[in-house]
């Protein structure tokens, strides 16, 4: 069997790059009649065409992008390993390269896996952020060791992953100081009217909420919805609207944002997943990211028991009282 030639490659991926061989020739420094000669090498090669005429310049035929896939990962390979040679304290860590779902809370993912860097090994860590589709899509070319997703690995993909449970955590509501003091009823009445921000399409609990709103008889004002948690929170902080979190991070969301804790809802559960390409784990990071999530992050989680039999309103618990008592405990002079 004919092997690669890795030369008339790097030709087929700048002409690629350039659109049209003139100006892939001036980045080789080569003659338009070397390079084409050089391209009609490797079309034989493979036995397929990689090109075709459109206009004055070259396009892309359906198997030439395939190919430009493969030589885009080949050469950023190929960089990779020169930067390694250039770098010898880089050979001595272990890369780990994660990609953490959009629709993730940031700070749960910093949670998860900062405890990474402190690892006996040396790693050198990878974060990757975007939706969950292109994640996986890295994932199964191997650009990606892991991906930290709110959903297990989609059954519609046609990529070989598997989902590792990392934990769960009902919610819990909170809201700005300023926001809080003008609603009147308790929990979870209070969110009748209220402003509230929404989480995403592509986050999983999306339309959990929607049912709890629903069956609880609760409409609440939507001002805005978010894919970026992060982005949700700081709204939130600004007093824009009231919003969701895992209780698991509570404490640090109250604290980081400088909001209160309104109410829990121990019906809907967040859940997080690890999707990675193998059943069996063995990198250190993986490993010791579980680890983490079950003994820390979710583990020191107690969620309230389910309630099936009751009303989804009547499984909301409140963690503050009514305006009315909080105004008539506050101490003069000081916010409780």
């Amino acid at each position: 069997m004919a092997s690669l030639n890795y030369k008339h490659l790097r030709y087929f991926w700048m002409v690629a790059k350039c659109g049209a061989i003139a100006r892939a020739c001036e980045q080789l420094h080569l003659t338009p009649q070397a390079v084409s000669g050089q391209l009609r090498e490797l079309e034989d090669s493979l036995g397929i065409e990689l090109f075709r005429r459109a206009g004055r310049g070259l396009e892309l035929t359906d198997a030439g992008r395939r190919i430009l896939s493969y030589a885009e990962e080949i050469f950023a390979i190929g960089d990779e390993l020169l930067e390694v040679a250039r770098d010898q304290t880089m050979t001595q860590s272990l890369p780990f390269a994660v990609g953490i779902a959009d629709s993730v809370p940031k700070s749960v993912a910093l949670r998860l896996v900062e405890p990474v860097l402190h690892l006996p090994e040396a790693v050198r860590l990878i974060c990757r952020e975007g939706r969950l589709t292109g994640l996986l899509a890295d994932l199964a070319v191997h650009r990606l060791d892991m991906v930290i997703a709110d959903r297990p690995m989609p059954a519609n993909l046609n990529v070989r992953g598997y989902s590792h449970p990392l934990g769960e955590s009902d919610l819990t509501v909170f809201a700005a100081p300023a926001l809080l003091a003008g609603l009147d009823a308790s929990f979870p009445e209070m969110l009748n009217g209220a402003p509230f921000l929404m989480p995403g399409d592509d986050v999983a609990i999306r339309l959990r909420l929607e049912q709890w709103f629903e069956g609880s008889r609760l409409h609440p004002r939507i001002v805005g919805e978010f894919d970026d948690s992060a982005l949700l929170k700081s709204f939130g902080q600004a007093g824009a609207g009231l919003f969701v979190a895992p209780t698991a991070i509570a404490a640090f969301v109250s604290d980081q944002y400088r909001v209160r804790a309104v109410g829990r809802i121990d019906s809907i559960a967040e859940q997080l997943f690890a999707i990675t390409t193998e059943r069996r784990l063995s990198h250190p990071a993986i490993v010791a990211i579980i680890q983490v999530a079950r003994d820390q992050v979710f583990g020191a989680t107690t969620r309230a028991p389910r309630r099936s039999s009751k009303a989804p309103q009547e499984q909301a618990q409140t963690l503050l009282p009514p305006a009315g008592s909080r105004a008539r405990s506050r101490s003069p002079g000081k916010d409780s």
